[in-house]
């Protein structure tokens, strides 16, 4: 692949890649019967990782379940609400985040191997930096899955200390937020709410 030209003007994608991503992308509850295949999710990784994250940290860590077994075994720390659109989901995303992400920090910011000693110092600092990154991590891997046709349903109504103690016993990984993946079923979606215009939600300094 040739490099872009670093003063060249930055490529802007067509309307239809914003529709897949944004406008016409919606949140699911409904799921076909298709599955998803291990190596998509592959994919789905190898772009999501590709976002930018404080001194490269990537303290995100993913658990696919794509199994009745693995599912059942989140049921019990879900809202009632969220238990059948969980159920029916081809694979939920457990978005977590490694609390000591900065023990990776020489393999991943080698130009200061040292990096990892404030994080070292501060259990503070590493939980704020891993569970902000980590939820910049997850926004990322949901463009990824729309991107790959595969849409997506995020969920925060569950109980996190349940899901921890499910899944991540020991205490170093901790849940950020979960996301089901699949294939939508279209005809379910009810009409997309309100959002907030320009002048409600930014300010120009």
């Amino acid at each position: 692949m040739n490099a872009v030209p670093r003063n060249a003007a930055p490529a802007r994608l067509a309307d239809d890649a914003l529709d897949l991503l944004f406008r016409h992308a919606r949140s699911h509850n409904a799921w076909l019967a298709r599955a998803v295949d291990d190596a998509l999710l592959e994919q789905l990784y190898g772009l999501a990782r590709l976002c930018p994250t404080s001194v490269n940290g990537c303290p995100a860590r993913f658990l696919f379940l794509r199994t009745d077994e693995a599912k059942a075994r989140l049921l019990p720390a879900l809202s009632p609400g969220n238990v059948d659109k969980v159920r029916a989901a081809p694979v939920v995303a457990v978005i977590a985040y490694d609390t000591r992400f900065h023990e990776h920090l020489p393999q991943l910011f080698p130009h200061n191997p040292g990096a990892g000693a404030m994080f070292e110092a501060s259990a503070a600092l590493a939980e704020s930096t891993a569970f902000r990154n980590s939820s910049l991590q997850g926004a990322w891997l949901m463009l990824a899955a729309r991107a790959l046709g595969l849409d997506c349903g995020p969920l925060s109504g569950f109980d996190a200390a349940a899901v921890n103690r499910a899944f991540f016993p020991d205490g170093r990984v901790k849940v950020n937020f979960l996301c089901n993946l699949g294939y939508g079923d279209h005809a379910q979606l009810f009409p997309r709410s309100p959002r907030l215009d320009f002048a409600q939600a930014c300010t120009l300094l």
